[in-house]
């Protein structure tokens, strides 16, 4: 059981290692980070539909290995919708999300093989860019077609990416406008915050924006199922420590109030 335990924390580990050397990356190198809009945390219509999303265009070759699907209903889905929407047909509710892809076969394909996302967005705290989840959403909004590299894009935020636009269908395709700036005496190409349209996608940019969004924050509770029952029993320990302050200062006062 020892050695169990041992082998899965290596593993999460090795995850982390792998997650947090690709986003330090993309920090060094890429774009400032937008702000991820926080208020869809508390959405839970939001966090629904993130983990639809979640499952039909990451879980392919991400897997979550340390969340179990029926730990969705903590976000107001019931055993049959995780079922009848979320799980393909060899899966369980009680199973976690894995994948069925070779790490040996996707490291072939895509020159390593793909973190595990259960904490993404957690591997990355907050560093003057930003927080995980402003990384996200800066990252998923931010490929573009270029034909020189071997999946035919790139990104802005994480410069040279292996992975391939697997939103594309979503926000179409796009081309990132810059411009040339003196830079410590030298002339370099600056990102002037504006896109290119080159082929439209089914969704215009808003409502683009917003999707991404909902799988950002659907990434984000999975990285803490339990955040929020934390905060409220955290603020109930608090007022608890309060009262008991106030309690046992008039107790101290009444013991030693007669005595000299």
């Amino acid at each position: 059981m020892t050695m169990s335990l041992n082998n899965t924390f290596k593993r999460l580990l090795a995850s982390l290692a792998l997650a947090a050397a690709s986003i330090v990356n993309a920090a060094g190198e890429g774009v400032a980070w937008d702000r991820f809009p926080t208020e869809k945390l508390a959405d839970q219509a939001a966090l629904q539909n993130g983990a639809k999303l979640f499952v039909n265009y990451c879980l392919n070759c991400h897997a979550a290995a340390y969340m179990r699907f029926n730990r969705m209903q903590d976000i107001g889905l019931t055993p049959e919708q995780i079922k009848n929407n979320l799980l393909f047909t060899t899966d369980k509710v009680g199973e976690t999300m894995k994948i069925s892809m070779d790490a040996k076969n996707a490291k072939d394909w895509f020159g390593a093989a793909p973190p595990d996302l259960s904490v993404i967005a957690r591997s990355r705290s907050a560093a003057g860019q930003g927080s995980g989840a402003d990384y996200l959403y800066t990252y998923l909004r931010t490929y573009y077609r270029d034909d020189t590299k071997p999946t035919g894009w790139n990104n802005l935020a994480y410069p040279n990416v292996a992975m391939p636009h697997v939103l594309w269908e979503l926000q179409g395709e796009r081309k990132p406008l810059f411009e040339k700036r003196m830079d410590h005496g030298q002339e370099a190409e600056v990102f002037t915050g504006k896109w290119e349209v080159v082929k439209p996608g089914t969704l215009d940019a808003r409502t683009y924006d917003d999707q991404v969004a909902d799988l950002v924050a659907f990434m984000q509770w999975m990285g803490e199922p339990v955040q929020k029952s934390r905060v409220q029993i955290g603020v109930w320990v608090l007022l608890f420590l309060a009262v008991f302050t106030v309690i046992a200062w008039f107790l101290n006062a009444a013991y030693w109030k007669n005595i000299k």
